[in-house]
């Protein structure tokens, strides 16, 4: 099942967009969640089982905020 996000949450997923970026930003949420990619903006749609598959981890404010 996948955890609890939010929109404007920031999430890593297991494998690198092809422009680097393991960051991504939730920018909908429902059947299906919307990602903005952090490194070049790019933005997709996953289902929640396939979030829930290429999730490693949920990133906290704090942990942005060092960046």
């Amino acid at each position: 099942m996948l955890p609890e996000i939010d929109i404007n949450d920031t999430v890593r997923l297991r494998k690198p967009h092809p422009c680097g970026s393991y960051e991504w930003t939730i920018t909908r949420l429902g059947a299906d969640i919307g990602l903005e990619c952090r490194g070049c903006g790019r933005r997709v749609m996953l289902t929640r089982r396939e979030l829930a598959r290429r999730l490693k981890v949920i990133l906290s404010k704090d942990d942005l905020d060092d960046k």
